[in-house]
């Protein structure tokens, strides 16, 4: 196994960072992951080895305003001025076509977790004859009134402060309840994880958790809201089988995220749809206390898809 990185411009001259873990001799199939929200792709480091091992040619790219991809501190945690969701989905497919193109002939799977899954659905519903797998991490069901009520709200913020302002309303709104459930709190970020270490580790990572922009909620809580509408997931293939994995307790969503997210996809056509929830586990299944068994589950699912 070995493990690079590189750089990808994209068609708006966007420069991304992207991490690369490829197997020993040739790779059985692409495994493309999309990382959360105010993360970056370093952070799956321990999937993208594991994957490789199996024979995956793995690559992670950090969203525009994450990670590396962004320019400095200030860039982080905002996508665009404008149609920031739509533009992080085309940036992940303009990957997607380089790797095919360099692997010519093998399947792709993707990959998302959090926010991350909210790109991989578009990405399924606007260009799914690009992939042969879906693998959906830590992932919401639609926010009901209370998430249009933050658009409009992130909406406003962004018009009257500018869309690269810091919000800090809207990280209240958002984020604000995922701690309270795991009282007494430890740190800030405890709906994270189990695993105090992972936790630290994220608490202590200049490139993880800062305030995102009015610009950026807008857009996420657009892109939400879209992925879960019947019309939209009704544009998936139906014949693109779809893995949903979440914590139990995962504040995000959790369990009824993933029976709902479930339920729309098959109301929607989508013939394959599997749900794998882990008991006791928070919203980073990927960073859990069981994160080897989450590692088998996927791999196991992959390895029967692709």
């Amino acid at each position: 196994m070995s493990a690079q990185t590189f750089t990808h411009t994209v068609p708006d001259g966007t420069v991304l960072h992207v991490h690369r873990w490829l197997p020993e001799g040739e790779p059985r199939a692409l495994v493309q992951l999309a990382h959360g929200m105010v993360e970056h792709a370093a952070r799956y480091d321990h999937l993208g080895q594991r994957l490789a091992r199996e024979g995956y040619a793995v690559y992670a790219s950090d969203h525009r305003g994450h990670g590396r991809t962004a320019a400095g501190p200030d860039d982080l945690g905002h996508l665009a001025d404008e149609g920031g969701f739509a533009t992080a989905v085309d940036d992940l497919v303009s990957l997607t076509d380089r790797l095919r193109g360099e692997h010519p002939g093998l399947p792709v799977a993707l990959i998302g977790h959090s926010m991350g899954s909210f790109l991989a659905r578009a990405y399924a519903a606007r260009y799914g004859d690009r992939l042969d797998a879906l693998v959906l991490s830590g992932t919401a069901g639609d926010p009901g009134a209370a998430g249009r009520v933050g658009l409009r709200l992130a909406r406003l913020e962004a018009r009257v402060r500018g869309p690269r302002a810091r919000s800090a309303l809207m990280e209240a709104l958002t984020l604000g309840s995922y701690n309270r459930r795991f009282r007494p709190n430890r740190t800030g970020f405890d709906w994270l994880s189990r695993d105090e270490a992972q936790v630290d580790a994220y608490a202590a990572d200049a490139l993880c958790g800062g305030r995102a922009t009015a610009g950026f909620y807008r857009d996420l809580l657009t892109g939400l809201i879209w992925v879960n509408q019947l019309s939209t997931a009704r544009t998936t293939p139906a014949d693109l089988p779809v893995h949903v994995v979440v914590g139990e307790v995962d504040p995000v969503g959790g369990a009824d995220a993933a029976v709902e997210v479930a339920g729309l996809l098959l109301e929607a056509g989508v013939e394959d749809v599997t749900v794998k929830i882990w008991p006791g586990a928070r919203h980073e299944v990927l960073n859990e206390t069981n994160r080897e068994e989450v590692e088998d589950d996927i791999v196991a699912w992959l390895d029967a898809h692709l």
